[in-house]
Formats: C-alpha cells, structure tokens, sequence
C-alpha cells in the first residue's frame, strides 16, 4: 500500500504555524473555542490515557492572576483567553505537548493566534486555578484574533534581535547515532 502524503494545504498549514503574541480585543465566540478544545481532547496519547484536563481563562482578571505563575506570561496579559494545560497524575509531558500542538493548530486553522506559554511558578498556577496538589499546571495557550499591525512590529523587533528563520535541516539530523551527519 503506498504511503498516504498529506495534501499541500495541510503541509503549508503545519509549515506556516506562527507564534502570535499580540491579539485584538475581538472575543472568540464559544463554538470556536469549542472547536479548538476539541483538536486537543482528540489528541493520541500513550495507551490511551487522555491524562490531562483543560483550564479556559477568559476573564480578564482571571489573565492577570495567571500572568503572575510565570516569567514571560506578556502573551498572556495580551489574550482573550489561555488555555492551561493540566497534566493529570499517570499522564506525561509528551502528550500534553501534541495535545498543545493539536490546539495550536486548530487555532490557526480558525483564524485565531496562538502562543505556548511556560508557567515558571508552579504552585502559583495551582493556587490561581485551583489545581490539585497531584496535578500539574506547567503549559498554557494564550489565544485570540492576531493583532497584525503589532505582529509585523513584534516580527521586526525579534529579526533586529537576531531571532529569525530555522535551522538548516542538515544541522539537526544525525544518522544512526549522533554526530552523524546527513538529511
């Protein structure tokens, strides 16, 4: 059977994924929220686990209070809404990545932006969201409609800072073992 390849627009898709981190005020309508909700409860996981919980922050104080359980939370302050990710006891750090990955994705196929957020103070996020001692509440989402104006400005000010373009595929693929060079 010959391999399935994924249609170019779905390559571009998962090729032009961009970090937003300035959003309008504009709120996202609950059925788009649900939508992106979904891409991540449908998310694979390790024997089937499902071994996370999603916290929605969508009040404005609520995004304060979050903003304070990390050290580089601005995208946070600047959304409509985050999504926290709660990694719940038996489940595991991959699989809240492709569950974030999952949502991202939705997000972006939606017209909403998206940023993945670290949340650095760990008991602080439990105690803003009320989180179980056993749970854990690292990663977070910070969503809404891309400011495009201020994007373009953000984009200008990371290239001026010498953050611009990937790697080359050569220098991040190794053959066999590391050290071992080849695409």
């Amino acid at each position: 059977m010959p391999a399935v390849r994924p249609s170019a627009a779905a390559y571009r898709h998962v090729m032009g994924l961009r970090v937003v981190r300035c959003f309008r005020p504009d709120p996202i309508p609950p059925e788009e929220m649900e939508a992106v909700l979904e891409a991540g409860r449908w998310t694979g996981s390790s024997k089937n686990r499902q071994g996370w919980a999603f916290v929605v922050v969508d009040d404005r104080e609520g995004l304060e209070r979050l903003s304070t359980a990390g050290s580089f939370t601005g995208p946070v302050l600047a959304s409509v809404a985050t999504v926290v990710l709660v990694r719940l006891p038996g489940g595991n750090d991959f699989d809240i990545g492709r569950a974030a990955q999952n949502m991202m994705l939705a997000a972006a196929a939606r017209g909403l932006g998206s940023c993945p957020i670290t949340l650095h103070h760990r008991e602080r996020a439990q105690e803003v969201l009320a989180v179980p001692e056993d749970h854990e509440a690292t990663w977070a989402i910070a969503l809404g409609y891309p400011d495009e104006e201020a994007e373009v400005e953000q984009r200008r000010r990371a290239a001026a800072a010498g953050f611009t373009g990937r790697r080359p595929l050569a220098e991040m693929v190794h053959r066999g073992r590391f050290g071992n060079a080849g695409a």
